[in-house]
């Protein structure tokens, strides 16, 4: 038999395998530290993820009755045990921390002030008569639901129908706290917020036709008990409205939190070093970039055919098959990142089908001319997909963090590469969809300078849907309304979401940038986005701070010492 000739450890003599042994390990150690980008992906102190484990469990309140408490009393009662959780993270000695440790003290330390906020300034509980909409149709593109939510949603789009008995069983079941949580929420919501009251009965008129709905699914209308449930919740969700519709009327309030709060949020709750005046800045200078990038685009390609969108369901189906190869293809044979299986089943469910012309909003306008663009930004889906099949062995890193304190990181990087795979080649033979790119880069500066606006209560909402809807190139933004409706109150409903997009984009690009003059040489796209998928769901700040070892953007936080006007 055939044997190789490979010298092994046992070939060398007992008293040299130490000094051998030592040596290849000095040079691993060697390359590993010089290698820019490179992530150990490592387990937190366990003292650490205790108090993790505590404050997770703290952050959960009271439950009546199957049903959340937000009263003013069980926030005051909670006080004390807040400050002692608050004052047990304040006291660990972080700095002598390795770099991953320190991230993640910082990860507890921003959800620890994203509650205080909450408790103090937002108060989605007294303000937001969305917050209580308790049925989610749809699984969010990001690691939890964009803006806030209560402790108690129904995950109808986890359920499969017909459904089995235990399923039908935990659907009754769940359906009975809305007429409880729609109780409490008469006492609860004392705000003074009109926009967000008036956009708010929106959602909760969607959620009687949700349960409306639901008695024709198959299998329903034969559970009496599930039918019962259904009806009295729907009962209770009609009556919600009815009175949200009537105290309206009474309010006249902003629903902004000012220039100073969104400053304070941003950087110690989100931990984006940026102000609310920096954000201004950088969103009208991407928008002013984006279009006179479109222009320029425009004029290259000017003896180019225009694209046409697809007509038939048939074409549709075509294209966004081939254009969801394309992209996997694309990042796989040019490294832009390590392409796993999973991505192209994440992917598949998510390609849409055929709408007519007239039906369109903005973004499936783009997917009819090319979907690539729009796919890019689906990126989402491969890091959802990447969270239950290479979950991130650091408990604190695992799930998704609180507060949409991932915003920077998952948004921003799914708009980042979009005009990354541009610049990377994705459209060298169809030029005209590098339009698209543009044109979607100028929408998310548009809404987003918009909401800042509405923040700073120098706006309304519809006002600020005006700039959204103007300042989108092609009159994209003006084919249908719900879109527009839909993203501005969010973006009133979760301060920061709406300038995410660009802001992460540009946190993204400037840790690139980083991590390239570390050694420029040897900087490697794909080893970049590998590094960043393995350090997780994180703020980008906190995320440049482990693959760099850069942590002034932290420090430029804790050194502006903003406080919260309440």
């Amino acid at each position: 038999m055939y044997k190789e000739n490979i010298l092994t450890m046992n070939d060398f003599p007992k008293t040299n395998r130490r000094k051998i042994f030592s040596f290849f390990l000095f040079i691993f150690l060697f390359y590993y530290q010089f290698t820019p980008g490179q992530v150990v992906n490592e387990n937190t102190r366990p003292e650490l993820n205790s108090l993790f484990k505590e404050w997770r469990n703290f952050e959960s309140p009271p439950f009546i009755e199957g049903v959340p408490d937000y009263s003013k009393l069980t926030f005051k009662k909670r006080e004390v045990s807040f400050q002692s959780l608050k004052r047990r993270l304040d006291a660990m000695p972080k700095e002598s921390w390795t770099n991953s440790e320190q991230v993640d003290w910082h990860l507890l330390w921003a959800e620890m002030n994203g509650y205080l906020f909450n408790d103090k300034i937002l108060k989605p509980w007294e303000r937001d008569p969305a917050f209580y909409k308790s049925i989610w149709t749809y699984k969010s593109d990001v690691p939890a639901h964009e803006g806030p939510t209560h402790h108690a949603v129904i995950e109808l789009w986890q359920y499969k129908f017909p459904l089995d008995s235990r399923s039908q069983k935990q659907l009754a079941s769940s359906l009975k706290i809305i007429p409880k949580l729609n109780q409490q929420a008469r006492i609860n919501l004392t705000g003074n917020a009109r926009d967000l009251w008036i956009a708010g009965i929106r959602d909760i008129e969607d959620q009687s036709e949700v349960l409306e709905n639901l008695l024709s699914k198959p299998s329903v209308a034969s559970d009496k008990i599930l039918v019962k449930a259904i009806k009295k919740a729907k009962n209770a969700t009609d009556e919600f409205v009815n009175w949200l519709k009537q105290e309206a009327p009474k309010k006249n309030g902003p629903s902004g939190i000012g220039k100073q709060n969104y400053t304070w949020y941003q950087q110690n709750v989100h931990l984006v070093p940026l102000s609310w005046e920096d954000e201004v800045i950088l969103l009208k200078r991407e928008l002013a970039r984006a279009w006179s990038s479109l222009k320029l685009e425009e004029h290259r390609n000017r003896n180019l055919p225009e694209l046409s969108p697809v007509v038939s369901p048939e074409a549709y189906n075509k294209i966004v098959k081939n254009g969801a190869s394309e992209l996997i293809d694309f990042l796989d044979q040019n490294d832009i990142v390590t392409v796993k299986p999973y991505f192209s089943k994440a992917l598949q469910p998510h390609l849409g089908k055929f709408i007519p012309a007239e039906k369109r909003n903005f973004f499936w306008i783009t997917v009819h001319l090319d979907p690539k663009p729009l796919f890019s930004h689906f990126y989402h889906w491969f890091e959802l997909e990447r969270m239950i099949e290479e979950p991130n062995t650091n408990p604190i890193r695992e799930k998704a963090l609180l507060y949409n304190i991932f915003d920077s990181r998952n948004e921003g990087l799914a708009t980042a590469v979009e005009e990354i795979f541009m610049h990377a080649g994705l459209y060298d033979k169809n030029p005209r969809s590098r339009e698209i790119v543009y044109i979607l880069i100028a929408q998310r500066a548009a809404r987003g300078l918009g909401s800042l606006y509405a923040h700073a209560n120098m706006m309304t909402m519809e006002e600020a849907g005006k700039i959204h809807s103007e300042y989108t190139p092609r009159g994209w933004m003006k084919t249908e309304k719900d879109l527009l409706i839909f993203e501005q109150h969010l973006y009133l409903r979760q301060p920061g979401y709406g300038t995410s997009y660009i802001t992460g984009k540009y946190l993204i690009e400037s840790m690139m940038m980083e991590a390239a003059k570390q050694n420029e040489e040897k900087f490697f796209v794909k080893q970049f986005f590998d590094s960043l998928n393995a350090i997780g769901n994180i703020p980008v700040s906190l995320a440049k701070w482990e693959m760099t070892g850069d942590s002034s953007q932290i420090s430029q936080i804790k050194k502006t010492n903003l406080k919260l006007e309440y």
